[in-house]
């Protein structure tokens, strides 16, 4: 790749955050760190899966599959690579390992973490199964393999709805993004279809600060506004939006949105700078909220891997909890096909 080729990519981004500014000295200072991953990942039969969150330069410098968590597990399943470099948070590395157990999956970044993921445990869910025994337990897909091994069944913003209308069972203990779990009681109600939840307290700290406040300003300044936001926000921000989706769900409405159009996306700025990206010809307004374990991932930290990767961090899950999350993830497949 040639610094004229990557800054024409880079420079269509200004979402107005520091670490999105791309000048041509700033391309030509990563380019060689760009070309020399993508060659070691071909030497090194690596892929690259990077989430739409992580720095643009990683998304549209290195990556062999870019999107969410649930799009970049199922894209992991149909690559012949041996190894699968997991350019975002650990819990989507433990997905793309329980799906593909003979794969070696790596994560670069030094913050792992999710503060939705990390906001409850494998044993905390037994100890729930217990007080409840007559509830199903649905989990989101930002889990843990430890969760996911003691639900019944896994779930995706983009999926959750209909596999929660589709289940057999009135009782349902929904973990762990309580707001998420909001807008589905919310929506069920819509489809008057009744069901009974118990809610966790888990969130995620980027998606809950947006508050319909955010909403009215930016539509008494914009006219015509289009508001789209995920269904990890508070469900005042999901009442007063366009459209409510997971991330990939966000991408296709807004490629069917007419030229010209405008839009306030309420989720991590990555995704706004992937939007400048593919659609020059809409515009995308308002602040940069970025999830600092996301941008934790690096050209540097990623090159680091594929030179040292001995020292990296390996997804591990012990056979039996790869097996029961699996099967969680297997009555997804069931309910979203039905």
């Amino acid at each position: 790749m040639t610094i004229d080729e990557l800054y024409k990519r880079l420079s269509s981004i200004h979402p107005g955050a520091v670490l999105c500014t791309y000048t041509k000295e700033k391309v030509e200072q990563m380019l060689p760190l760009i070309n020399e991953i993508n060659e070691r990942k071909k030497d090194q039969d690596t892929v690259i899966l990077a989430h739409s969150y992580v720095a643009p330069e990683i998304v549209l410098g290195v990556a062999d599959y870019t999107g969410d968590s649930f799009k970049l597990s199922e894209d992991a399943t149909k690559v012949t690579q041996k190894t699968i470099l997991f350019s975002a948070v650990r819990f989507m590395g433990e997905t793309a390992k329980i799906l593909n157990p003979e794969k070696d999956v790596l994560i670069p970044g030094p913050l792992t973490g999710c503060s939705l993921a990390d906001s409850i445990t494998g044993e905390q869910v037994r100890k729930l199964r217990e007080q409840h025994p007559d509830y199903t337990f649905v989990c989101y897909i930002n889990t843990t393999a430890a969760v996911k091994a003691a639900c019944d069944v896994c779930v995706t913003s983009g999926n959750v709805m209909k596999i929660v209308e589709s289940l057999p069972t009135d009782k349902i203990c929904f973990v762990p993004d309580k707001l998420m779990g909001e807008n589905i009681k919310s929506e069920m109600e819509k489809r008057g279809v009744k069901k009974d939840f118990i809610l966790h307290d888990g969130c995620c700290y980027v998606h809950e600060t947006y508050d319909s406040d955010l909403i009215n300003f930016f539509r008494s300044q914009n006219p015509g506004l289009k508001v789209v936001s995920h269904p990890e926000c508070h469900p005042g921000v999901a009442l007063l939006s366009d459209y409510v989706g997971s991330t990939g769900q966000m991408v296709k409405y807004i490629g069917e949105q007419p030229k010209g159009s405008k839009f306030l996306l309420l989720t991590e700025c990555g995704l706004n700078a992937r939007m400048h990206y593919e659609h020059p010809d809409m515009e995308f307004i308002g602040s940069c909220s970025m999830c600092k374990y996301m941008k934790s991932n690096s050209l540097e930290n990623i090159l680091e891997t594929l030179r040292h990767p001995e020292k990296a961090e390996h997804v591990d899950i012990d056979e039996p909890t790869r097996v029961a999350a699996k099967k969680c993830i297997d009555a997804m497949f069931h309910y979203a096909n039905l």
